[in-house]
This record gives C-alpha cells, sequence and structure tokens, in this order.
C-alpha cells in the first residue's frame, strides 16, 4: 500500500457586489415572469367559422346512431 497525496483544490469565490446581486436577481425575475406569460398564451389555436359546430354536430349523430346500424 503506497500512501498517495491528493491535491484539493477548492474555488474561492470572490464577493459581488449587492448591485451585481439585485441586478442578477432581476434579470431573473424578468426571465420567470417571461416565461410564465409566454406558457399561459400557449396553447391550441381557437377555430373560427361555422366548420367546429359541423364536426359537432356530425360526431353526435355518430354517437347517438344505434350500433344495429
Amino acid at each position: 500500500m503506497g500512501t498517495h497525496r491528493h491535491r484539493c483544490e477548492v474555488a474561492v469565490l470572490e464577493r459581488t457586489s449587492t448591485t451585481a446581486r439585485y441586478a442578477r436577481g432581476f434579470a431573473a425575475a424578468l426571465v420567470a415572469v417571461a416565461t410564465l406569460v409566454l406558457a399561459a398564451n400557449a396553447g391550441p389555436a381557437r377555430a373560427s367559422g361555422e366548420l367546429p359546430a359541423k364536426q359537432a354536430d356530425q360526431v353526435l349523430q355518430q354517437v347517438s346512431r344505434p350500433s344495429s346500424e
């Protein structure tokens, strides 16, 4: 069994200024709000015209038909 020496180097983080921390926090908040707004507006597009009503009527007719046909 040999003796092994492991060198562990830990990066020492420099202390950031209060202004920099607030700026990063504000930027993160803006990104979060923009993401939530985009997610809330994402979804299927609304269909316009009579086509959806006709399709709904066709589905109802198919469902309400007797199974003996």
